[in-house]
């Protein structure tokens, strides 16, 4: 047989492989999909976690929620579940309405003591062209508040810190509650170890939450420093309505909550050059200056601040040494009635002593079993009170303050 030639041999190759990339090129686009990409087509849309409320009260009510996929979205809203003829959207920017996963609808100009029923609202964005967007499917859920009157002369509400990643301890001490009245929620501070990913900040807090009172009950949350800590740590703000410092006026408490930032020193090698919580503290206790000067604070009948280190009795490491520095003259010259903290992990109460804090300190436990505390704090325009249990009900610590 006749062999042959080695230049018809190079020609023969060229040819198969011309061939070969001319059926690759035809083959069905889908054959080029990975796993991944395949299976996030195929995923449902759906609700991933929510709703859950937050608010600063003065007549407004934040709801919150995150979807799967990227949609458009609003909330429906009326007096009775029968009449939702309230429409409210997300904050508008430079005219665009927000369209994403991560939800914020606040709705104000809300009446005073009067219950709600709203209904959440998201439209799959399936394609979003130049000209054209085109929607998917459409998902909802519903839940019911009180609209807080801000003049209501009772008012109670309920603190936890330092639950470090241990989401079970949530349910477990809102549980531990026998009244079951509280006007918000207050988580005081490392509600984590620190920030990784979406999934921990929806297993570990938000789904704990909606799943025990989230929906009709609003929380308000500040950072500790191990919020402050992680990958994560900076799209970790996107996920509520605020979690730093805040004032407002609920019943006879003026409430004024601070964010301590970091224990560790801004030059530490673990920030790598990239944080600045001294400036940061600097900042808010000016700001804080400001507030101890408003009509809102001078004529409260308690002053209640919120922060998570404590402005004292937390060590010698730089962030409380700062925090006592910078915030404990204000606080004493102020005239706070209670200063409620966390970052220890050992409850105790700090009452006034001369030459130091001029108010009573709680600082709450946690976060092992045996050392989780809970605080329940009450005021009427007569008495504050603060009482803080553990985790097997035993009342640990009290506070009372009259007028």
């Amino acid at each position: 047989m006749e062999k042959n030639h080695p230049q018809q041999q190079r020609r023969n190759f060229l040819k198969s492989g011309l061939a070969l990339g001319a059926a690759t090129l035809m083959a069905p686009a889908v054959t080029m999909a990975s796993p991944t990409i395949t299976k996030a087509r195929e995923e449902a849309f759906r609700i991933s976690v929510g709703p859950y409320l937050q608010t600063t009260f003065g007549n407004e009510m934040s709801v919150l929620w995150i979807t799967s996929k990227n949609a458009a979205s609003w909330v429906e809203y009326g007096e009775s579940a029968d009449a939702l003829n309230l429409k409210a959207y997300g904050e508008s920017k430079l005219g665009l309405r927000p369209e994403g996963r991560l939800n914020c609808v606040t709705l104000k100009n809300l009446k005073p003591g009067v219950t709600y029923h709203y209904k959440i609202v998201s439209k799959e964005v399936v394609d979003f062209q130049p000209y054209k967007l085109t929607y998917g499917a459409t998902i909802s859920d519903t839940g019911t508040f009180v609209n807080a009157d801000s003049a209501k002369e009772n008012i109670s509400f309920l603190m936890l810190n330092d639950i470090h990643d241990r989401p079970k301890s949530i349910p477990f001490l809102l549980d531990m509650d026998k009244e079951k009245q509280n006007d918000f929620i207050f988580f005081n501070g490392d509600i984590f170890d620190y920030q990784t990913d979406e999934k921990q900040i929806i297993d570990h807090m938000l789904q704990p939450c909606v799943d025990a009172f989230a929906k009709q009950t609003p929380f308000i949350y500040v950072r500790g420093n191990h919020e402050t800590r992680g990958k994560f740590c900076r799209e970790f703000p996107a996920y509520f309505q605020n979690v730093g410092r805040a004032a407002f006026t609920l019943g006879p408490v003026r409430f004024v909550i601070l964010d301590t930032g970091e224990d560790k020193e801004d030059a530490h090698p673990v920030y790598a050059g990239i944080v600045d919580f001294d400036q940061y503290r600097i900042e808010q206790a000016k700001w804080l200056a400001e507030e101890m000067q408003s009509k809102a604070f001078k004529k409260a009948t308690f002053r209640v601040v919120m922060m998570h280190i404590p402005p004292r009795y937390s060590g010698d490491a730089h962030g409380p040494v700062h925090c006592t520095e910078v915030f404990e003259p204000l606080l004493n010259k102020g005239k706070v009635d209670l200063v409620l903290s966390g970052h220890t992990h050992k409850y105790m109460v700090h009452q006034p002593a001369q030459g130091k804090n001029s108010y009573p300190l709680i600082i709450g436990g946690g976060p092992k079993e045996g050392t989780r505390t809970y605080t329940k704090i009450k005021a009427n325009k007569q008495l504050l009170s603060a009482v803080m249990f553990d985790d097997s009900g035993k009342e640990v610590g009290r506070v009372e303050v009259k007028r």
